[in-house]
């Protein structure tokens, strides 16, 4: 893109000279004449900084132009990356705007070697083959009507020969016909040269995408880049699905004009020259449409086992004077904490920073475990007692005491059934929650358990072993591992790998969903020391640690 005025240096004109530009600093957002990108390159806080001539800076994509490395609410320069919003942060908007965000990351980490990752390359191929389809869709299109444009003129041939047999009372028929044949095939023409001006004008947008895509990977900074791809994958999704509307629609069917003439017999019995029919027929097509929902795929996913790594969000420290029960945790929906007074039986909540909320209720026994249900409802187990809880924690009220035929001891669900351990009768009972149901599922002996799609995992502290069963019982496998010694709590992550406390090691372990693959994840360096709950919250994507610290317990908040 040319520059149609001459570039005045930006610190010249807060002086009120008129210098001419001739670089512009792509981490300042300045114009800079010859003397003063002489100084800004001496300076100690510029010198590191990348500049570019004027006339590339000019050839960048207008969308790109308008983009900048300061927040334009705040003036200020974006410093964090928030991956809820998927937007770039400046200090003063995460005070304002960011306060509930927990997945915020320092932009220069999310920015690193962007030019080099993946994310490039993926959408030059996206590029090229939505280009690639457009030309076959255009050709096939211009084809079709090159055909039909043929089939017009052999209808005509076929009225014409068969005219030739009759007398002039067919004329007036005859003219009809054509009329028709005209009016079928202006009706055709017209809708495929729509489509084709329609399909054109978006190939042609594709072919300048292209071109600004070449522009900016060679001369846009890393903010441009990355905001740049998202504009373009946004019109490369919309073309996409065009496309795809295109080939599930009549207006790519195959069509063909052709006359059937009933006119070859007695004159007085013939009452028309013929008809015109248009079959269509379904085109089978393959287009090369490229990845769907391409803006979300600029953030690599975790898929392996050895891509899980996570990171410190908060620490939860215990007031002075008070002590944690760290057997049992959970992660409520809105991000909030759930646990246990260690010798007051209260169930207390904490914030997602680690700050103290409120206690909610204090109970008679000594709770075990408690899992979150649904509609702000947590069940509880007890230690020696035959009975669960149902507690509102946003209306801190029991709302039901479900008696047991056993001693519940882990717990889980998943809105619909509560699944709970009775490890000394080698039992486990599903409650149905809809018909309040009862299921036992014999000879399992686990101690605290974790729910996901359909299966049951349990740890057994005893025999350091992890089991997986289905929901109806099937044993699907068991793990030993000389990593796992005293497991005791247990999660599954949205992935369907299974994390399992290992508090004898003083480590953190993950197990692959098979049950065939084992990794560290965590370790004493991490703080982890005793590690006993442990939940995940797998739409926040946050993982709650409890741990003996300091010998009056103590949470660590991880991002996975």
């Amino acid at each position: 893109m040319a520059s149609s005025s001459v570039d005045i240096c930006t610190l010249c004109k807060e002086d009120d000279i008129s210098s001419n530009a001739i670089t512009w600093c792509t981490e300042c957002d300045v114009f800079l004449c010859t003397d003063c990108e002489k100084h800004h390159k001496r300076s100690k806080a510029s010198k590191e900084h990348s500049t570019m001539r004027t006339v590339d800076y000019h050839k960048l994509p207008r969308f790109m132009l308008e983009t900048s490395n300061r927040c334009q609410d705040h003036d200020k320069r974006y410093e964090l990356y928030c991956a809820f919003h998927s937007c770039p942060c400046c200090i003063h908007c995460i005070a304002n705007k960011h306060q509930k965000c927990q997945d915020l990351k320092p932009l220069d980490d999310i920015l690193k070697d962007f030019k080099s990752s993946a994310a490039v390359p993926l959408l030059k191929k996206d590029l090229q083959d939505l280009r690639e389809s457009f030309e076959e869709v255009l050709k096939h299109l211009k084809d079709k009507i090159k055909t039909i444009h043929i089939q017009k003129i052999n209808g005509i041939q076929e009225v014409r020969t068969t005219r030739k047999l009759l007398n002039d009372y067919f004329d007036k028929l005859e003219k009809e016909i054509l009329t028709d044949l005209e009016s079928q095939h202006s009706k055709l023409a017209t809708d495929m040269e729509a489509l084709v001006q329609q399909t054109e004008n978006r190939a042609e947008l594709i072919e300048q995408l292209q071109e600004d895509f070449s522009t900016m990977t060679k001369h846009a900074t890393e903010v441009q880049t990355y905001i740049g791809l998202r504009e373009i994958e946004k019109t490369t999704s919309q073309a996409t699905k065009y496309l795809d509307e295109l080939e599930s629609s009549s207006q790519f069917n195959d069509v063909e004009i052709s006359v059937s003439s009933t006119v070859k017999s007695i004159l007085q019995d013939v009452k028309s020259f013929g008809n015109i029919s248009v079959k269509s027929s379904r085109k089978i097509f393959q287009t090369k449409t490229g990845r769907k929902d391409q803006a979300q795929n600029l953030v690599p996913m975790v898929h392996g086992i050895e891509q899980i790594k996570p990171s410190l969000l908060n620490t939860l420290r215990v007031p002075e004077g008070e002590i944690l029960q760290t057997m049992t945790s959970r992660i409520l929906p809105d991000g909030t904490l759930l646990l246990f007074h260690d010798k007051e039986n209260s169930m207390i909540q904490y914030n997602s920073d680690g700050t103290l909320m409120k206690e909610l209720m204090t109970f008679e026994e000594e709770p075990y475990d408690l899992c979150f249900v649904k509609d702000n409802t947590v069940a509880v187990t007890f230690y020696g007692a035959t009975k669960l809880l149902l507690v509102d924690v946003e209306k801190i009220q029991l709302l039901k005491t479900i008696k047991l035929a056993y001693n519940g001891y882990g717990v889980a669900s998943d809105g619909e059934v509560i699944v709970i351990s009775h490890k000394g009768d080698s039992k486990i009972m599903i409650l149905n929650l809809k018909e309040m149901t009862e299921e036992f599922l014999e000879e399992i002996c686990v101690h605290r358990i974790s729910l996901f799609n359909g299966k049951i995992y349990g740890t057994h502290y005893y025999d350091n072993r992890v089991d997986c069963y289905s929901i109806t019982g099937e044993h699907l496998w068991a793990f030993n591992h000389e990593d796992i010694y005293q497991p005791e709590g247990i999660a599954v992550d949205m992935n369907g790998f299974v994390y399992i406390t290992s508090r004898g090691e003083n480590i953190i372990v993950v197990l692959s969903s098979d049950g065939k693959t084992i990794r560290t994840v965590l370790c004493e360096e991490d703080g982890i020391m005793e590690p006993c709950a442990i939940d995940i919250n797998k739409e926040l994507e946050i993982m709650l640690i409890t741990c003996l610290v300091d010998n009056k317990g103590g949470a660590f908040i991880f991002k996975i």
